[in-house]
Parts: C-alpha cells; structure tokens; sequence
C-alpha cells in the first residue's frame, strides 16, 4: 500500500502533485486521490510530498514535517564550485578517528543520491574504526602474499606485489595509506544500474565529507582485491554474493592542506548540432 493520504484543511487543491507525478497516477477529484488499480505504478520518488506547498500530503508512511525543508540557505554557486575544484585525493591522513554521529551523517546524506528506476538499493558497507581497518588491511595484503606465492595472480595485478613486498618488509602502506576509515558501495546486479548508482552515491559522499574538511580517495586496488583476487574478502566483510561493486572509497582527516586547486586539462567537450 501506498498509504497515500492528504489533510484536507490544508490541501489547497492547487493540483501541483497530479502535475508533477511522473507517471501521471494522481487524479484530481476536488482533493488529489490515486486510485487502488494505479498504485503499483508509483516510483515512490515522493515528488508529490515534496512539492506540496502546505505539507497536506503523505506517502509511504512518510510526514511532510519530517523532511528537510527546502527554504533554508542555499550554498552559492561559486561555494560549489570552489568545493569541486579545490577537491584533492587525500594519500596523507592523520591517525585520529572522525566521530561516528558524523559518519553516520555523512552516509545519510550521501543515502539522498540519484539512483536508476528509483532502486534505492547500494549497501555502503563501512569500516568505521581503526581496530577493524587494521584487520582487514592485513587481510588484503595476505591475500596478495598468498596469490604471489601461489602464482596465481593475473599479469595487470602484478605491479600489486611490489606494495605488498613494501608493507611486508617495511610497513610502508601503499593500498591503504594508512587511511582511519574505508567504505564500499555496492547494488544488486540485477537492478536497472548498479555501477552507477554506486559511483553517484560515492560522489555525494565525497562531496558532503569535503565539505566537512574530509579527505577522500578513490580506491581501485582494494576493489580489485575484493572482486578479482579474493573474492574470500567479499564474504569477509559481508558483501552479498549477488551485488555489483561499485568503488571502495578511504577517508579520514588529511594529513596535508592544499593552497589552490589545480589548473584542470580534462575538460573535453562534443556540442551536438543535428541538422533538421
């Protein structure tokens, strides 16, 4: 059920809900209605909610009150912008923790992403304290071990064993850097686009966490490690079998502070003209 309801001394009848549906199942009837034989069509986007100007309307059990509203302070344009380009992969991190109310925060609002079809389903897995990091950081790198002394690791992943050989001997971290905090996105394979949805998710995260002066790097090593070298480490952390992993992602409080953003030469543009 949709638990589709509306307080009818403040519905205004001002019909922006029915117009704004994406999929057209809102009727007006004086009051706005959505008839039992349409409700498996809902995308459960809750635009409906979120555009009724007098908080008049519910769904799926959820209040008005409880969003955040839309009419506080927004960040300017040049904030943003400022945020983006200034942002750096952080290789350098400081060995205290960040406090779990704001990972847990961060991971809320990063739980805000876009995501295909509505799905609405990566699992952040999360490694939250150093203790737990420790363990599995040497589980990695075990891996590695055992995959060199086994020869069973594929030629693209041999440059791997140089920074397994550099922690062994030296304690020097190179896959982790000695990052206090790690989290994975991952979707089930079946949905509509589990990759992407991922790489979204992480971004908002990114960018949330920046904002709070938080470090991130994007880590293909350990994902590689998970997917391709000991698929052990997926159940380890608890992965499910069926999920598509989507990034592995470090943070934690930089080590280093950047003066100015860098003078970007990525920028590559296709204008599309299509003669009529």
């Amino acid at each position: 059920m949709l638990y589709f309801k509306i307080e009818e001394d403040k519905c205004i009848e001002c019909g922006l809900c029915a117009q704004d549906c994406p999929v057209g199942i809102i009727e007006l009837n004086s009051k706005p209605v959505i008839r039992k034989e349409k409700e498996t069509n809902c995308l459960k986007c809750q635009h409906c909610l979120a555009i009724c100007p007098t908080a008049a309307l519910s769904i799926l059990g959820k209040n008005p009150e409880d969003s955040v509203s839309a009419k506080g302070e927004m960040p300017k344009p040049e904030a943003i912008s400022r945020l983006i380009k200034t942002r750096r992969s952080i290789r350098k991190y400081k060995k205290e923790t960040i406090d779990k109310e704001l990972i847990q925060e961060l991971i809320e609002t990063a739980a805000h992403a876009p995501t295909g079809h509505n799905d609405n389903a990566v699992l952040l897995s999360l490694i939250d304290n150093k203790e737990d990091l420790d363990l599995f950081r040497l589980k990695v790198y075990d891996s590695l071990k055992n995959a060199r002394e086994s020869g069973a690791l594929e030629k693209r992943f041999q440059f791997l064993l140089s920074y397994q050989k550099l922690w062994e001997t030296k304690g020097i971290d190179v896959i982790f850097r000695d990052a206090p905090h790690l989290i994975i996105a991952s979707a089930p394979s079946a949905d509509a686009s589990p990759m992407a949805d991922c790489l979204i998710t992480l971004s908002y995260f990114e960018l949330i966490a920046n904002s709070h002066g938080i470090g991130t790097l994007w880590n293909g090593m350990i994902k590689w490690a998970i997917d391709d070298i000991d698929p052990e480490l997926r159940t380890l952390i608890g992965i499910p079998k069926d999920h598509t992993i989507g990034y592995v992602m470090l943070f934690g409080k930089s080590a280093v502070k950047y003066a100015r953003g860098i003078q970007s030469e990525g920028l590559k543009v296709n204008r599309i003209k299509l003669e009529k």
